[in-house]
């Protein structure tokens, strides 16, 4: 077992690393973790290498952020590139959820927007203790939430939290996500990827078949709703103008 995460290559925007049956992935990109079209493809590779190995994931990010959310330069330009953008980060989190293998989020810090959208897609989810910021920021800077973000919210928080969350833009901290069903435990940050990979050791143990069976089972509804959500969004992203300037 490991506790320091193996240091990207220079221009490296994720990092794989098989230990003891379980991918590390490790998104560092030198400053918030966003979600361009870049990172999405390498998280994606990552992912197809680490069903090819048939490993427990564990999906981490830089300290202090796992991410910061969609890349604002081209969200901001508006156009193709920004609603293809904005498709692959739903897709992604699709992918999370129904992904053919127990999923860790070791969540180093700050999770904003689509950041906090694949935290909530985790499994599991650890957060680090500090004053980070976890929030669906949409209405506050002026957007109305993507139909497939909130589907992604309905399935993981609780009722209450759910309404401050997607509509009220609530910032939480740590300490609080776990009532609100955005974290499923809080630790100190020396302690996040040490506790995340004794979690994948342990959920590794699983039956795999079951695991999986069981998962699709119990999202099926939520699935089928951010797939169906997601194609009524297609629609807006494909005719995506510049959108407003703002902390995402």
């Amino acid at each position: 077992m490991i506790k320091a995460m193996p240091v990207p290559a220079q221009g490296e925007l994720v990092t794989y690393q098989l230990v003891d049956g379980t991918a590390m992935i490790i998104m560092d990109d030198g400053k918030a973790n966003a979600l361009s079209l870049e990172m999405l493809s390498a998280l994606n590779q990552a992912l197809d290498r680490a069903a090819s190995d048939d490993a427990v994931v564990v999906l981490t990010g830089r300290h202090g952020i796992f991410s910061g959310g969609f890349d604002l330069k081209v969200l901001g330009a508006g156009g193709p590139d920004a609603g293809a953008m904005l498709e692959q980060g739903f897709l992604l989190a699709l992918r999370l959820l129904e992904h053919p293998a127990p999923l860790i989020i070791a969540c180093n810090g700050h999770a904003v927007a689509m950041g906090i959208f694949l935290l909530l897609s985790g499994d599991y989810r650890i957060g680090v203790d500090g004053p980070f910021r976890l929030v669906a920021n949409e209405v506050a800077i002026g957007l109305t939430m993507p139909r497939a973000a909130v589907e992604i919210c309905r399935q993981r928080l609780t009722l209450p939290h759910f309404n401050r969350a997607v509509i009220l833009a609530q910032n939480y901290a740590p300490a609080g996500a776990v009532e609100a069903g955005i974290l499923d435990r809080v630790v100190d940050g020396p302690e996040l990827i040490e506790t995340a990979l004794t979690v994948a050791s342990e959920l590794a143990q699983l039956d795999r078949a079951a695991h999986v069976a069981t998962k699709s089972r119990a999202r099926e509804s939520s699935i089928a709703a951010i797939r169906q959500g997601l194609e009524i969004d297609r629609r807006v992203f494909g005719s995506l103008n510049a959108v407003p300037a703002g902390d995402e």
